[in-house]
């Protein structure tokens, strides 16, 4: 396959796709470009994603149409809404909501780039507030049988004004009712990917759940604390046979505020057998919930101690 980074694409900018008029690239990615465009039809600005079919084959450009289909139902504060789905004769397309803010990538790079060493790591509370949001929206979406399959730092964008996140690209999620070959294809990213979804096995809501600990691990640490690796395909076979060592530390051995139940919480929901992971995003978004209001419970209490 063709890298998109080396196609000129600004000859796109101008063109009509669907009741959409493109207007300017955002960026891009392996396998698609995102642009600004104008909706005609409602007057309002949204985001359009691109697919070139000169980077996929047919029965992938099937597979990527259905479930952005099968996306587009969702409706959640936490989730981009797709709009349309459709395709031209050189690529697919998504019509999407266009998020004024950045990817939780960016936030995650600024973090780490502060010049005041303390400062360098997300604070605990943003990090589960954060991942318990996005957590809740996944819960929504595997109730509704669809199952993204990419959750990373890049797939979540941050409203700039609310701090919102809001998970992004559906484009490879799996509808869990459906069976057959597309089951199989090796489809997300290698940094999150689940166990299961290397080993090409039914894939179910739990893979999500890996996915977020994984971003939540980064978040908390700065960066994934894997060992030194030269491609991605060392990565999944290291993931296969390391298991949880995969990992090199753990949130309390870095992050100031993390202690040692933290680090159970997400060593739990990162093992590498799922029937040992939390059962769903739901209880994995609780057990959060009760650490945090535990620590604020425990800190008031000291504060209270300490003032009499």
């Amino acid at each position: 396959m063709s890298n998109i980074g080396k196609l000129n694409l600004d000859h796109l900018v101008g063109m009509e796709v669907g009741t959409s008029v493109l207007l300017k690239k955002l960026g891009h990615g392996a396998m698609s470009a995102v642009f600004v465009a104008f909706q005609k039809t409602l007057k309002r600005r949204i985001a359009v994603k691109v697919l070139p079919k000169s980077l996929i084959t047919e029965k992938t450009a099937a597979f990527f149409q259905q479930e952005a289909e099968s996306a587009a139902i969702l409706s959640h504060p936490n989730i981009i809404q797709v709009y349309e789905v459709g395709e031209t004769d050189a690529f697919l397309f998504f019509t999407m909501q266009l998020v004024n803010g950045y990817e939780l990538s960016h936030s995650i790079g600024q973090f780490r780039k502060n010049v005041v060493p303390s400062k360098r790591l997300m604070p605990l509370q943003t990090v589960i507030h954060l991942i318990r949001k996005i957590l809740d929206a996944l819960a929504y979406a595997h109730e509704n049988d669809i199952v993204h399959r990419d959750i990373k730092p890049g797939n979540v964008m941050i409203e700039a004004h609310t701090k919102r996140p809001l998970i992004t690209d559906f484009g490879v999620a799996k509808v869990a009712r459906t069976k057959g070959n597309s089951d199989r294809m090796l489809l997300g990213t290698p940094k999150y990917m689940a166990p299961e979804q290397i080993l090409s096995e039914e894939v179910d809501g739990r893979a999500d759940l890996y996915s977020t600990a994984t971003m939540m691990l980064e978040m908390l640490l700065g960066q994934l604390p894997y060992p030194s690796y030269k491609t991605a395909i060392d990565l999944l076979k290291m993931k296969l046979s390391l298991k949880e060592k995969i990992f090199r530390k753990r949130p309390s051995q870095v992050h100031p505020m993390a202690d040692r139940r933290l680090d159970d919480i997400v060593f739990k929901a990162l093992a590498f057998d799922r029937d040992h992971r939390y059962t769903s995003c739901s209880q994995f978004s609780r057990e959060l919930d009760r650490y945090l209001q535990k620590r604020l419970s425990s800190s008031s209490n000291e504060k209270g101690y300490h003032a009499t």
